[in-house]
């Protein structure tokens, strides 16, 4: 009996350095320095300086790349990839621009919420915005707009986003007949009517930094005020 004991003491024993070893492993995992303690009062300075990074070292073909979720009146959630095209630290928000009488333009009119999210894999790095959306003034939109290819610009006006079309080739048709309207290239193509940008304003953010045995930091950011909560979330 005393033998049995002793034996089942030693192997406690051996199991405690063994604990204790692992916990020490995973605070020694390489980390990326983003979400460490303590927490930044808002996120949206850690996002502009990853959006920054991520474009300057184009980590990714389109660095600028984030998936955002509308809810149609049915309640099913639709998912589409666009750019971000501008983001304002102060006021918590990202800009994106899309055709208004799109799929997700009308959803944003019905229901106007959404989720976007960036993913950088090269990083292990990952942000996601919810909050509510506002279309952008007619100024802004047509300031963007200027500034965009001519292709692009037609593009805008031939293409009925989202409805469904006979073929490839009556697609480019409606693009010859909106190039000929428009005239020589140096003519200038105004804005669309239909087309501008809308403006997420978060009121939750949550960032993620991958790492390896799925020891990831995790934290979210919700609207407290005219601040912001940081709360980290287990990965």
């Amino acid at each position: 009996m005393k033998a049995s004991r002793r034996a089942a003491g030693e192997n406690v024993a051996r199991l405690r350095p063994a604990r204790d070893r692992a916990a020490d492993l995973f605070e020694e995992l390489p980390r990326d320095g983003s979400l460490t303690e303590p927490l930044d009062d808002s996120p949206f300075g850690i996002l502009a300086r990853w959006l920054d990074e991520a474009s300057e070292q184009r980590v990714q073909p389109n660095p600028t790349a984030m998936a955002l979720a509308t809810v149609g009146g049915d309640g099913r959630p639709s998912l589409r990839m666009l750019l971000c095209r501008g983001l304002d630290p102060v006021a918590g928000a990202i800009v994106f621009y899309t055709n208004r009488e799109s799929r997700k333009g009308r959803e944003l009119w019905a229901r106007p919420h959404a989720a976007a999210t960036f993913h950088w894999d090269a990083w292990q790095r990952q942000a996601r915005l919810e909050g509510r959306v506002s279309t952008l003034s007619d100024e802004e939109s047509d300031t963007y707009f200027a500034g965009r290819p001519r292709l692009a610009q037609l593009s805008a006006w031939a293409s009925a986003q989202s409805r469904p079309v006979a073929s490839r080739a009556a697609l480019l048709e409606q693009l010859r007949a909106v190039e000929e309207r428009f005239g020589p290239e140096e003519m200038p193509v105004p804005r669309p009517p239909h087309w501008g940008g809308y403006r997420l304003v978060a009121d939750r953010v949550e960032l993620w930094v991958g790492s390896t045995g799925r020891a990831h930091d995790r934290v979210q950011w919700e609207r407290e005020g005219s601040g912001w909560r940081p709360t980290r979330l287990q990965p």
